[in-house]
Protein backbone atom coordinates (compact mmCIF):
# COMPACT_ATOMS: atom_id res chain seq x y z
CA UNK A 1 0.00 0.00 0.00
CA UNK A 2 1.33 3.12 -0.95
CA UNK A 3 1.43 6.39 2.13
CA UNK A 4 3.05 9.26 2.36
CA UNK A 5 4.16 9.67 6.01
CA UNK A 6 6.29 12.22 7.68
CA UNK A 7 9.41 10.67 9.29
CA UNK A 8 12.11 11.89 11.36
CA UNK A 9 14.93 12.39 9.54
CA UNK A 10 17.83 11.41 11.74
CA UNK A 11 15.28 8.18 13.08
CA UNK A 12 15.25 7.25 9.52
CA UNK A 13 19.10 7.97 9.00
CA UNK A 14 19.79 5.97 11.27
CA UNK A 15 18.13 2.75 11.14
CA UNK A 16 19.60 3.00 7.31
CA UNK A 17 23.12 2.71 8.97
CA UNK A 18 21.94 -0.27 11.56
CA UNK A 19 20.56 -2.09 8.39
CA UNK A 20 23.04 -1.47 6.24
CA UNK A 21 22.09 -1.33 2.37
CA UNK A 22 18.49 -1.74 2.48
CA UNK A 23 16.16 0.45 1.24
CA UNK A 24 13.90 2.89 3.14
CA UNK A 25 11.11 0.79 2.39
CA UNK A 26 12.24 -2.32 3.76
CA UNK A 27 13.54 -0.56 6.14
CA UNK A 28 10.37 0.63 7.46
CA UNK A 29 8.61 -2.65 7.05
CA UNK A 30 11.23 -4.29 9.10
CA UNK A 31 10.90 -2.16 12.02
CA UNK A 32 6.59 -2.14 11.50
CA UNK A 33 7.80 -6.23 11.66
CA UNK A 34 9.66 -5.47 14.71
CA UNK A 35 7.42 -3.55 16.69
CA UNK A 36 4.06 -5.75 15.99
CA UNK A 37 6.52 -9.06 17.12
CA UNK A 38 7.42 -6.91 20.16
CA UNK A 39 4.13 -6.17 20.95
CA UNK A 40 2.75 -9.50 20.80
CA UNK A 41 6.28 -10.70 22.73
CA UNK A 42 5.12 -8.09 25.73
CA UNK A 43 1.40 -9.38 25.69
CA UNK A 44 2.26 -13.09 26.38
CA UNK A 45 4.75 -12.19 29.34
CA UNK A 46 2.07 -10.42 30.44
CA UNK A 47 0.22 -14.26 31.37
CA UNK A 48 3.85 -15.17 32.49
CA UNK A 49 3.09 -16.95 35.83
CA UNK A 50 -0.86 -16.72 35.52
CA UNK A 51 -1.73 -20.36 34.28
CA UNK A 52 -0.67 -23.25 35.98
CA UNK A 53 0.69 -26.34 34.42
CA UNK A 54 0.60 -29.73 35.91
CA UNK A 55 2.31 -32.53 34.23
CA UNK A 56 5.04 -34.67 34.09
CA UNK A 57 7.77 -33.46 31.33
CA UNK A 58 9.43 -36.67 31.08
CA UNK A 59 6.00 -38.75 30.29
CA UNK A 60 5.58 -36.45 27.41
CA UNK A 61 9.56 -36.72 26.00
CA UNK A 62 8.85 -40.00 25.99
CA UNK A 63 5.84 -39.73 23.42
CA UNK A 64 7.35 -38.14 20.98
CA UNK A 65 7.67 -39.91 17.82
CA UNK A 66 10.84 -40.59 16.01
CA UNK A 67 9.57 -39.86 12.45
CA UNK A 68 11.41 -36.62 12.37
Amino acid sequence: MRTTLNIDDEALEQAMKAASGKTKTEIINQALREFARRRRVRELLAFQGKAEWTGNVDELRKRRTTTR
